[in-house]
Formats: structure tokens, sequence, C-alpha cells
């Protein structure tokens, strides 16, 4: 029997793709990510095989990297609601997940973990717009209040209040987020792929990522006689990683095409002990 394609998966790439190459993102589930998952690795090997027909023996091994949920508490600064990260919506459906995940053929995991790196953050581009205001205030405080302690505010002064009002008045709790950092899964992602070089354990490995942190690895790989293809899940790739591997291909299909539903029907086959 051979076995001869390694797949690893960076968990955290994907569950931050997936969302945009379906159709309902927020009827997603650890059930149907589970399905997309198997679908992809079975059109993986299709196009290195040139058929899916029992595909899991070709398969060495299918590495799924992420880390368990945070489970620390903190207080909102917006609404100062307490929050309890291990009973999140989030942390469930990661624990679901992984636990169904545990569960497939030939899916090994590696589990790296979080960790607060420092206070809370806003997301996207509202930072800049917030700090704004930040003139705003000077000019203010350094205004002298009248002797009946009412303040005159100037005419261009209360525009530019009024024009970033909205900046803050709009702020809502979603968009404001604890900074939260995996760590541990790359260098297992990098350790895994020297492993299997060395070791020959694999012909092709296929990794489903979209950064170039992996270059080096990628580069070892090469030397060493393997195929390398990379699956960026349809993301543009940096030129420094593209030079270093031997073939781009999404295992899942293009956004705005077809959705991906057939992957999610895969999950079915568990019912007959066919997982993978």
């Amino acid at each position: 029997m051979s076995r001869e394609i390694a797949i690893l998966i960076d968990g955290g790439f994907l569950s931050k793709r997936l969302p945009k190459l379906i159709s309902e993102p927020d009827k997603l589930t650890p059930f149907k990510t589970v399905g997309l998952i198997r679908w992809m690795c079975r059109r993986h090997i299709k196009a290195l095989c040139g058929n899916d027909k029992n595909w899991h023996q070709h398969v060495y091994r299918i590495f799924y990297y992420d880390a368990l949920p945070f489970e620390g508490q903190a207080q909102h600064p917006l609404s100062q609601k307490h929050l309890n990260f291990a009973k999140s919506d989030k942390a469930a459906f990661q624990n679901e997940l992984l636990e169904r995940l545990r569960k497939e053929r030939n899916v090994a995991l590696r589990l790296g973990h979080v960790s607060k790196l420092g206070g809370w953050a806003v997301s996207g581009d509202r930072t800049k717009k917030l700090l704004r205001a930040k003139p705003i205030f000077d000019a203010l405080s350094a205004l002298e209040p009248a002797e009946d302690g009412s303040l005159m505010i100037p005419a261009e002064l209360a525009g530019q209040i009024k024009a970033n009002e909205k900046h803050w008045t709009e702020l809502e709790d979603w968009m404001v987020h604890l900074d939260l950092r995996q760590k541990g899964v790359d260098m297992r992602i990098g350790l895994d792929i020297a492993s299997l070089t060395l070791k020959k354990l694999a012909k092709t490995i296929v990794l489903v990522a979209g950064d170039s942190d992996f270059v080096p690895a990628a580069k070892l790989a090469r030397r060493e006689g393997l195929q390398f293809i990379l699956d960026p899940l349809w993301q543009s790739v940096s030129p420094d990683l593209f030079e270093h591997i031997d073939g781009l291909k999404s295992g899942l299909k293009k956004p705005g095409e077809a959705n991906n539903a057939e992957g999610e029907a895969i999950a079915e086959e568990n019912e007959d002990g066919e997982a993978g």
C-alpha cells in the first residue's frame, strides 16, 4: 500500500479563510468543517494521483495544526461585562472541532497554545480613526472656561468634534478584542516538514497555509527531492514563498463559484465508518 502524500493544514489560517469560501458562513458547524476538510484533502489526492478511489491509501497522514481555545477571564472595557472565554461560543466550536478531528482516519492533531500578549485592541482600521480625536481633546483641554464655568468652543473645533463623533459613538463591543496570539503552531509545522523530509516518510507534501514563515522548511523539502504543493485557499501568495514551491493548488472551490456544500455532504461517510 502506497502512502506517499502528507497533508499539513494550518487550522488558524483555515478558520479565517473558510467563511469566505462558502455560501452560508453563519451556518458553518464543526461537523461541516470536518466535511470540508475531508473534501479538500480528497480533491488534492485526486489532483496528484488521477483519481480519488480509496484515496486514503495514498495518504501518509493528515496533520492539523491549531491551538486549544483561550480559557481566561476578563472584563470588557466598553460594556464592563465579565467575560469567561472558556464558556464562549468560539471555545465550544473549537473544542468540538478538535474532538471530531481526533476521531478522523489518518488525522494527527498538533496543538499549540493561545497566550494573551497585551490588553484590548480595536479591530481593523478603526484605531486610526479613533486616534484622530486626540488633537481635538488636546485643543479642548487648552481652552480657558469663562467665569461662570461655561466653555466657548470655536466653530472650527466644534466642526471637528462633530466630524469625529461617530467614530466613538458607533464603537461596539465586538469591535474591541483581547490581544490573543497562537504560540508553537508554526514551529510544529516546520518540525514536521523537516521530519517528513529527512526520514523520507512521504514523497509529496501539501501545505494548506498562507504566509511565508515556511520558506526554509519548503526549501529543505525540495532540496531533498520532495514535491512541495501549497494550498493558500485562493489567497494571494508572497513572491518569496511562491519561489520555493513546486505547485499552487487550492482544494476548495474559488469564492464566487459554486459553493463547497459537496464537502459538507462528505461528512456523511462517518456513518459507515469511513471517516477521514
